[in-house]
């Protein structure tokens, strides 16, 4: 285990300065300090970039982990609980106002605490995982329409194209201000996360061995929701919606690390900032003159990868 997390560690560390030099103009690691264009470049736009990267797929990594224990479905991802959609719902309300900057990150954390609190009260005190998947289902789907109605009321073409750019995902001209905005969140919610390690690997025996074992189901769902609602949250904030790192990220973990939830949390949130770093890395060689967003980027990178776990269960059945 030790050795893997050194592996991931120095995958990670070759994978940020790639990030940094990466892109239509590379950037020498002796031009990164200097009193030059290049330096500019570096200081204040692809180390924001880098860091906002790194810490956006460890955040989907680690919240996929978490909620796929807690489900109990390897299919599970920030996606299904509601919480994307609800923050991107709060930020695309903003773009329709006109708002920019802290406000539409207010407005997105506000879609984002929304959630949090539905998704607990609609499951319930002791719905457990199905009940807190079908709730967050629920809000995906009421927070998807809401979203197609806003766009379909923008009042004008500029508007539209504006707030739908924004909801495919991308790190593009990110600022040290969206770091100051984003990462406390992020942080806060991965730490709550990572708390949940034990009593996840307490839930894989049943959830009547688990409450035998002390886990109480109501403080464990409360954790869950709240720290992918923080971390999830601030990720599209900041971002938008990128996809699948919740998903890949975890089903991967587990070829070198085991089955066991706890086991697998930190691995994940290194994965997923791998995965993160080297996708956008390589939105930004792409030729011609614009940039691929990263959310397209990793839509394409995780629909193979469906198709593989399909092709997987199917050979399981036969």
């Amino acid at each position: 285990m030790t050795r893997r997390l050194i592996l991931l560690l120095l995958l990670l560390e070759a994978s940020f300065p790639l990030a940094l030099m990466a892109g239509k103009v590379w950037i020498a690691p002796d031009l990164w300090l200097s009193s030059t264009p290049q330096g500019w470049i570096m200081t204040e736009l692809r180390l924001p970039r880098a860091i906002l990267g790194a810490a956006i797929g460890a955040v989907l990594g680690l919240s996929g982990a978490v909620l796929q224990g807690y489900l109990r479905n390897p299919l599970a991802d920030p996606s299904v609980v509601g919480v994307s959609s609800s923050a991107a719902l709060g930020g695309v309300l903003a773009l329709l106002l006109g708002f920019s900057g802290m406000t539409m990150f207010g407005f997105a954390m506000t879609g984002a605490a929304a959630s949090i609190a539905l998704l607990v009260l609609l499951a319930g005190r002791g719905g457990g995982p199905l009940a807190f998947i079908l709730a967050g289902m629920v809000l995906a789907t009421l927070s998807g329409a809401l979203t197609a109605l806003l766009i379909s009321l923008s009042p004008n073409p500029f508007a539209t194209s504006e707030i739908i750019a924004w909801l495919m995902g991308a790190l593009t001209d990110r600022t040290w201000d969206d770091v100051a905005r984003g990462l406390p969140f992020m942080l806060a919610g991965s730490l709550i996360l990572l708390t949940t390690g034990r009593a996840l690997d307490a839930l894989t025996l049943g959830e009547d061995a688990a409450r035998s074992l002390g886990v109480n189901p109501a403080h464990l769902q409360w954790r869950v929701a709240l720290g992918t609602g923080l971390a999830i949250g601030a990720s599209v904030a900041v971002t938008g919606v990128v996809g699948f790192v919740g998903l890949i990220v975890p089903h991967v973990m587990r070829r070198f690390v085991g089955e066991r939830p706890s086991a697998l949390l930190l691995p994940s949130a290194m994965g997923g900032a791998i995965l993160t770093l080297v996708a956008d890395s390589a939105v930004r060689l792409i030729p011609g003159p614009g940039e691929v967003r990263l959310g397209i980027a990793m839509a394409a990178i995780g629909a193979p990868f469906f198709l593989m776990l399909l092709s997987r269960a199917r050979r399981g059945q036969s």
